[in-house]
């Protein structure tokens, strides 16, 4: 009888420890579910407030832009004139010069970015590699007034005394292209802002391209030389199709930073509101003129009117970004059908 009542005792005191014990654990489990509850709803806040804060952006900007839409209508981007004095506005100058300075950025960055990623991941020496790459990520970092007064005070003169001399007698002989490079050699226009832009998104651009470009198996780089291809056919061949969206997106992070550019633009665009074929002539472009007349706008209409170019730009922002993203979509379907 009292090893049985020993055993009761027992097993009375397990039965307690393992009470304490499941309460300690539904304790634990209580919190762990709370803290889970409270980290969901933390992240949602910051998710939404991005959402939000985009949002209030096109609210203001659309309110900002009313009395010139109104005023206007649609003829508002059509439109060539730009006087403050006459109350006339129109933003095709601006857009004008904001696209043709990203268009020639783009076509200048996207080669060179992709020959030093190449260079930087396939053919450069081990020992050099780590500070060529941090000179290309730190100039990055160089602030975008300081290219815009490298270009007004060193790239211009330069530019104006030795290529345009020298684009304007031989392209600007061709029958179809020559006009593109007429003009006065004064050394700023929209060639020159686009030539600095392209310098300014090279180390966004090449940067995204290196990192894109060391992900790639080395068993699929070193078959494909097992094969005898050169490095260009496995950069083109291999690398490439393998990398294709993150190439992409890099690219866009490019552009992105070319349409919204304002102080280097600014400083050698010309700031002249007026069309011409000729890429040595001034013009403006929507951060430009934004820079030059925000500050100094007084009547309604004209503040109004920057208002619409802000949005107009925003608007070219949003086209150019979801027509990357579409283009990627479509690329993967054709992957997935293949």
């Amino acid at each position: 009888m009292a090893q049985y009542a020993v055993a009761d005792l027992n097993d009375t005191k397990d039965d307690a420890v393992a009470r304490v014990q499941h309460a300690a654990l539904l304790g634990t489990m209580r919190v762990q579910r709370i803290q889970d509850f409270l980290f969901h709803k933390l992240t949602l806040v910051f998710a939404a407030s991005v959402l939000m804060v985009l949002l209030g952006i096109i609210i203001s900007l659309t309110l900002g832009a009313w009395p010139a839409l109104r005023a206007f209508g649609p003829g508002f981007i059509p439109r060539v004139e730009w006087d403050p004095v006459g109350q006339q506005f129109g933003a095709m100058i601006a857009i004008g010069g904001t696209l043709a300075t990203s268009i020639i950025a783009l076509a200048v960055a996207v080669p060179i970015s992709f020959g030093i990623a190449l260079f930087l991941t396939e053919i450069c020496p081990v020992w050099l590699r780590r500070p060529m790459g941090t000179a290309v990520e730190l100039l990055a970092g160089v602030p975008s007034i300081i290219y815009g007064m490298w270009g007004f005070f060193v790239f211009a003169p330069i530019f104006s005394n030795y290529a345009q001399p020298l684009l304007a007698g031989t392209l600007g002989q061709l029958p179809v292209i020559g006009a593109l490079f007429q003009g006065p050699h004064t050394g700023l226009g929209i060639l020159t802002a686009g030539l600095i832009l392209a310098i300014m998104i090279i180390p966004f651009i090449a940067s995204v391209m290196r990192d894109v470009f060391e992900i790639v198996p080395a068993v699929l780089k070193e078959s494909a030389y097992g094969l005898g291809c050169t490095k260009w056919e496995v950069a083109c061949k291999v690398v490439l199709p393998y990398t294709r969206n993150g190439v992409v997106g890099g690219v866009m992070l490019g552009l992105g930073r070319a349409l919204g550019e304002t102080m280097a633009v600014t400083f050698v665009i010309g700031n002249a509101h007026r069309l011409s074929w000729s890429m040595f002539a001034a013009g403006s472009s929507i951060s430009s003129t934004l820079a030059n007349e925000f500050g100094e706008a007084e009547k309604a209409l004209h503040v109004s009117s920057l208002y619409a170019l802000g949005l107009i730009l925003f608007a070219i922002t949003f086209v150019v970004l979801a027509a990357a993203k579409l283009m990627l979509i479509g690329m993967e379907r054709q992957e997935g059908a293949k």
